[in-house]
């Protein structure tokens, strides 16, 4: 039976380059397919010519050594002609409007359509054509709606009326097929998802912290979305420079009051400058007289600020499908699943425990340590180092030799209850914290037991052989395994949750901690003032890990409360004085990602409802920035107050992105304006209350009105698996640069980074958070070479963070030269490295250099001309190398 089932796993290339195919979030895609086909071939599936090794199968892919095109060298499975398309694709002709007559320039050879792939017996594993824009930016730049090409079409065609398939399998996060144009939810005949996938059944493998993307899969592509591990994460650690500060900061504790202070404080103050940290760190002039009590201060802010490196959690290399970490590997992820606070289930955090011991409550060692208090600084560490060894300690204690977990139950019953002998409690007994409540402790160790069997746990396998039967896969909740430990085990069908019961109690106060560390900090770097106008960004997955944070935050600002009915509901708010306030409300101009728009119009709806309701209050126009702007906007466009208070901004339906990431991946743009007129043109289509049912209307002079009051920008981070380098979307949402353009004294408006990944929430600004990004992943040696260790995809990865800081440069201005500097300094100047990278995956190679000579060309990295003239150089080496592969 299994033997005469014919599936078809459906790789993804994007962006379109062949140093890109079989992209998907945190997973090594081939050598995860090879690993379901192992698997499948064990359950007597026929997988006939399956080679003997995962590189072997991405070689058999992606290189046809028969091609005579230049263009990707990929395997060629069919061709297909156009009179045989025609008659398989039923729709074909809706798709000329855009793309004209088939068969098109893309995945065609100027007379048939190319079906791009490689079949092994009843396994056929296809590469899922781009999305179609690349290389012709105007399209990006005016197309409000679009169609997948003829290229696309035929694929879908070839799968289920050539090819044959029982099944469909994408594999990985995310393609193109449930993005296409049509309607949100409840699919017709005319969208096109329902036309491409016609009836043949999706499964669908997804990352488990990814659940609203996942969520559109389900509705626009009827995916059953099977749910993977991230990887496990690890401490950044520390290197270079930043270990021998680390060094000098260890000696100036033991040495300080001898006479030698003076003299390590000035060493730590040069390492630091050496280390580029003189923009995060106020540091005083070299051999400056420094008082015994600034010294203090000096060294503490330093301390902060590499603890803060150090700890920074990294998802390390990259999953494969049925792997499940080992026990040790677990231990980062445990260790940020005790610092958490559970009140609904009465667990109390080991951080917390653990500074109740020396009397002191956490959140004051938190603030205390950011200030740079040194003795706060150091007590923060002994408190992250003893979490860090009594979990490692607990979870020695349930492994075997081989570093499998084997029956945590037994062996925490075992464990615990004979008081001394719990193995976190002889741990702490020897730190000086081994007064910790016993009770408190074991409370927060049984769970972490239940978490640890969990994490280890693995389904990732058999749930993809159940779908392929036809039966029922268990549906799990989706996101962050550190904040819900219910999303393990993986191999889950992911759903989200319940749009209507956000913001959650529990969210809005994390939310009222963040909002009023933004506004002192925008006080503070603006001479005293209050900003009167954010612009911030709503994610829809964000708002499901953490259950509507960002969106109270939007409530705070403007001073409301959400209010739930009986059932927890939320669908009103109340007004909070402007005495409870203590603050004037803050105008807002909010853009709402595509999947946020398609998950959370009730929340639209409420967001929309509540500005306007504050800028029709009576009250003064210095205590409320909504109705001061509304009003002056009103005047101007001779419209009323309510339609001038037009806040709530988004794509058109059926579309996402502001297409500035796929601009700069492609390097196909002229100049940072024509960036900033995708932006405007995409993002500028606003929902209004008052017109339920009307979808999203374009308001674009009110969307530019709003935008240039806005004096800081604004954007979420809340897990540590995603960060601003890791994927394009945060600089694709990204308006620095464009409200600097629309306001009338041109002044750049200042941008904010909140990061809620851990239990002390920080707001920095966005260049501190680039830096922190650069430190702990580009020129990190614990994550490149962990990326390394992946092979071929993971030169990709590091050429993609590359490529996405110089995103952030185009958009915000806010990359130090340094960060390329060292960058070049760590990839081209060291001969090792370079000839690693460009043996791995030569076409992503070619592309690091580009973006290098790039960064250079637009003016964003000022460098020596040897480097440059050493990068061209190097650019023609590998393109010789590339076109020797080829020949």
């Amino acid at each position: 039976m299994q033997a005469a089932k014919r599936l078809a796993i459906t790789v993804f290339s994007f962006p379109p380059d062949k140093g890109n195919v079989g992209t998907a979030a945190y997973l090594n895609v081939f050598a995860s397919i090879y690993s379901v086909l192992k698997d499948l071939k064990r359950e007597g599936y026929n997988v006939e010519g399956l080679p003997d090794t995962a590189e072997a199968l991405i070689e058999e892919v992606i290189h046809d050594k028969e091609a005579q095109f230049s263009s990707p060298n990929l395997n060629i499975a069919y061709k297909m002609g156009v009179r045989e398309y025609k008659i398989l694709t039923p729709y074909a002709s809706a798709l000329e409007e855009n793309w004209g007559k088939p068969p098109g320039n893309l995945n065609s050879d100027g007379e048939n359509l190319l079906v791009y792939g490689k079949q092994y017996g009843n396994i056929f594993i296809g590469v899922q054509p781009t999305f179609g824009y690349e290389g012709d930016p105007m399209r990006l730049l005016f197309s409000k709606s679009a169609s997948p090409h003829h290229g696309f079409a035929a694929y879908y065609s070839f799968v289920e009326k050539i090819f044959k398939a029982d099944a469909v399998l994408h594999f990985g996060t995310h393609g193109s097929l449930e993005f296409m144009p049509g309607k949100q939810v409840g699919m017709s005949d005319a969208c096109f998802p329902d036309s491409l996938i016609g009836n043949i059944p999706n499964i669908y493998y997804y990352a488990a912290n990814n659940p609203s993307e996942a969520t559109i899969a389900k509705r626009r592509s009827y995916a059953n979305t099977i749910s993977y591990l991230t990887p496990p994460a690890e401490n950044a650690g520390l290197y270079k420079g930043l270990k021998q500060l680390s060094e000098l900061i260890a000696s100036y504790q033991s040495l300080k009051d001898t006479g030698r202070g003076q003299q390590i404080v000035s060493s730590i103050i040069s390492t630091a400058r050496q280390c580029n940290l003189d923009k995060d760190v106020d540091l005083p002039d070299e051999g400056q007289e420094i008082s015994v009590k600034e010294r203090d201060l000096v060294v503490g802010k330093v301390y902060s600020k590499i603890m803060e490196i150090e700890s920074r959690l990294l998802p390390c290399g990259l999953h494969i499908i049925g792997e499940p970490p080992s026990a040790m590997e677990a231990v980062a992820t445990l260790v940020n699943i005790a610092a958490l606070d559970r009140p609904e289930e009465n667990i109390l955090s080991l951080p917390s425990i653990l500074a109740e011991t020396v009397g002191r409550g956490i959140e004051d060692i938190y603030r205390g340590s950011d200030k740079g208090i040194l003795k706060d600084v150091e007590l923060l560490k002994q408190i992250t180092e003893a979490s860090r060894g009594a979990v490692s300690a607990f979870v020695e204690r349930s492994t075997n030799s081989k570093g499998q977990v084997v029956d945590v139950s037994n062996k925490l019953t075992s464990i615990l209850g004979f008081g001394i002998n719990e193995p976190w409690v002889q741990y702490l007994s020897n730190t000086r914290f081994y007064r910790a409540d016993r009770e408190k402790l074991r409370i927060l160790f049984e769970f972490i037991g239940d978490c640890l069997k969990l994490v280890v746990a693995d389904n990732e396998l058999g749930s993809l052989k159940q779908a392929l039967e036809g039966k029922y896969v268990e549906p799990g909740p989706g996101g962050d395994p550190i904040r819900n430990p219910k999303v393990l085990p993986t191999g889950k069908n992911i759903h989200a949750l319940d749009p209507q019961a956000i913001p959650t109690t529990a969210a809005m106060q994390s939310a009222m901690v963040v909002v009023d560390r933004l506004l002192e900090r925008q006080k503070a770097d603006n001479g005293g003032k209050y900003p009167e106008t954010v612009a911030l960004v709503l994610w829809g997955t964000d708002n499901i890990k953490t259950y509507g944070e960002s969106l109270a935050q939007v409530l705070w600002m403007i001073g409301v409360r959400p209010v739930a009915d009986g059932l927890g509901r939320v669908n009103k708010v109340e007004v909070v004085s402007l005495e409870e306030l203590g603050r004037p409300r803050i105008d807002v101009v909010v853009n709402c990602s595509g999947v946020f728009r398609d998950l959370f119009i009730n929340q639209m709806n409420l967001l929309d409802r509540a500005v306007k309701l504050v800028a029709e209050l009576d009250e003064p126009e210095e205590s409320n920035y909504v109705r001061k702007h509304a009003l002056e906007q009103a005047q101007t466009l001779g419209c009323d107050v309510r339609e001038a208070a037009t806040r709530i901004f988004s794509n058109a339906s059926g579309s996402y992105s502001s297409n500035v990431n796929l601009a700069v991946e492609n390097s196909s743009w002229n100049d940072e304006k024509q960036l900033q007129d995708m932006y405007l043109s995409r993002k500028s289509f606003a929902f209004d209350s008052d017109t339920p049912g009307a979808g999203m209307t374009e308001k674009r002079k009110v969307f530019e009105m709003a935008l240039s009051t806005a004096e800081a920008t604004f954007q979420n981070l809340d897990s540590s698996e995603i960060s601003l380098t890791d994927v394009s979307h945060y600089f694709d949402s990204d308006p620095t640069n464009l409200v600097q353009n629309l306001r009338k004294d041109g002044k750049k408006p200042n941008a904010y980074i909140a990061d809620t990944t851990t239990a002390n929430a920080q707001v920095r600004t966005l260049s501190e958070t680039v830096r922190l990004d650069a430190r702990t992943k580009l020129l990190n040696p614990k994550w490149y070479e962990g990326m390394l260790s992946t092979g071929y995809e993971g030169v990709r990865e590091i050429e993609k963070r590359l490529t996405n800081t110089v995103g952030w440069s185009a958009t915000s201005g806010q990359v130090d030269n340094w960060v390329y500097e060292e960058a070049n300094t760590t990839f081209i100047e060291d001969k090792d490295m370079l000839n690693r990278l460009m043996n791995t995956n030569p076409n992503s190679f070619r592309k690091l250099i580009q973006t290098f000579l790039e960064a250079n060309g637009r003016g964003y990295w000022e460098t020596s001309e040897e480097n440059i003239e050493r990068l061209r150089q190097l650019y023609s080496e590998v393109e010789d190398k590339i076109e020797g592969i080829d020949r």
